[in-house]
């Protein structure tokens, strides 16, 4: 690693959007996002996003919004709220719009069972328009992952499934509280494939406790062997002040930062040895996957989901804690589930907060989603296509000048570029343009 280590300490944000998720407020409330909504021209093409919050287990490293239960209950209550948010939202589009993208998350949604996804899927189906082609993905826990499952979510016109690995070394999925044996993995990824889903995306997380380089390049080798289109790899983020789950990490067995870096070089230069197109910060994928076109097109984007090849202009969140991008700015319903379900049943959106997108807003967002997407970005270009000269940038250079010195970012006039090899340090490159990180409102993680 050529960046000297306190830089990577800083601790700036994954800027899966910006202005990020600390900067929205309670100004944006249901009212406005539904009139944001009835702003949307009606040919436009829309991603839409559902948040299942249950699991069956509690995996200690998880920063997700997610509950653990152990009854079915739990989740067929939810559903019935469910619906009547997605009745709500398509109340408000006043139409039957079209949808090229529509992504379960979690939380784990394989909790659901058979006649839950199909009833699901039956609704949105009636809400929305599936164009031809249209992406259905869902994040899968492998474990547990029954032949039935698997036929229902074939059934369902599932094209993508996203396999959560972690890692592979018992010593790591013991102090992470995930015991996936290979086997699990690999026998998931066989079922799925045999029932005609052969989009595959396998995730895994670096800086996690016990995690050692060796045990890290054993983990790569075994999940390049599956083969799968794209692969993910990111960086622990340990904060327990936020998911008091965290709290059973034994901290003193967490990788330092030193380590944290090399093992991120590491599963950088595997996967690409493997003939994987690293893509922005912590993605790759197989030269013929569409997120590696929309790449090489210079069209990929960056979402609550990490990095995507789909073209919508907006993005509709549903369930418990799900964020909504519209072109007009951020909306996020409420995270507690409890809170959520009674503004359903007062048949009003259950809006938390949001942010309305200013000029500048706009203007650095674009800056920073080509930084995350391309490593480089032209910032004349970005100025141009907003009505404004390159002066709008002129607060960024002072920032931009001490990393140039440390060889993170090179500078050609209006033309950044970070070197591949920089790749750790992008975060820190995208922080000089972020005009509300040093406001104290929020903690984030370390750039590495």
């Amino acid at each position: 690693m050529t960046l000297p280590l306190s830089l990577l300490d800083a601790r700036v944000p994954r800027y899966t959007s910006y202005p990020t998720a600390p900067h929205f407020h309670a100004g944006v409330d249901r009212n406005v996002f539904e009139r944001w909504l009835q702003e949307l021209p009606a040919d436009m093409p829309l991603s839409l996003y559902v948040h299942m919050p249950f699991c069956d287990t509690l995996c200690w490293f998880c920063g997700c919004h997610t509950t653990v239960i152990n009854s079915h209950a739990p989740v067929v209550h939810y559903l019935g709220d469910l619906a009547s948010e997605i009745g709500l939202v398509a109340s408000a589009l006043g139409s039957k719009r079209p949808v090229s993208h529509l992504h379960f998350g979690g939380g784990s949604p394989t909790i659901m069972a058979s006649e839950d996804w199909h009833r699901l899927m039956e609704l949105l189906r009636q809400k929305f328009e599936f164009l031809p082609g249209a992406e259905i993905a869902v994040e899968i826990d492998p474990r547990g992952l029954t032949d039935e499952m698997i036929a229902t979510l074939a059934e369902i016109g599932v094209t993508r499934a996203s396999i959560g690995v972690q890692d592979l070394d018992d010593a790591v999925q013991r102090a992470i509280n995930r015991i996936q044996p290979f086997d699990c993995t690999k026998s998931a990824v066989d079922r799925l494939r045999a029932a005609g889903i052969c989009g595959l995306n396998i995730d895994l997380v670096y800086g996690l406790p016990q995690q050692t380089e060796a045990g890290l390049l054993h983990t790569l080798d075994q999940v390049l062997t599956l083969a799968p289109d794209r692969l993910a790899v990111f960086g622990y983020a340990h904060v327990p002040h936020f998911k008091k789950h965290q709290n059973l990490i034994d901290e003193r067995s967490l990788p330092d930062l030193e380590a944290r870096a090399s093992q991120f070089e590491l599963a950088q230069s595997r996967i690409a040895a493997a003939g994987y197109q690293p893509i922005g910060l912590d993605h790759f994928a197989r030269s013929d996957d569409g997120l590696a076109i929309a790449w090489r097109e210079g069209r990929l984007k960056r979402n609550f989901q990490g990095y995507s090849d789909d073209a919508a202009s907006a993005l509709i969140g549903f369930g418990a804690s799900s964020i909504s991008a519209l072109p007009q700015g951020y909306v996020q319903n409420i995270p507690a589930v409890a809170q959520w379900r009674a503004m359903l049943r007062r048949n009003v959106l259950p809006i938390a907060r949001g942010v309305a997108l200013s000029v500048d807003d706009r203007l650095r967002g674009a800056a920073i989603e080509r930084l995350m997407c391309d490593l480089e970005v032209d910032l004349a270009e970005v100025s141009a296509r907003f009505g404004e000269s390159a002066d709008a940038f002129a607060d960024v250079w002072s920032r931009l000048e001490p990393l140039a010195e440390h060889g993170l970012v090179e500078i050609d006039g209006n033309r950044l570029r970070v070197r591949d090899e920089m790749r750790a340090g992008l975060r820190l490159v995208c922080a000089a343009f972020d005009a509300y990180l040093n406001d104290g409102n929020a903690q984030h993680a370390r750039a590495v």
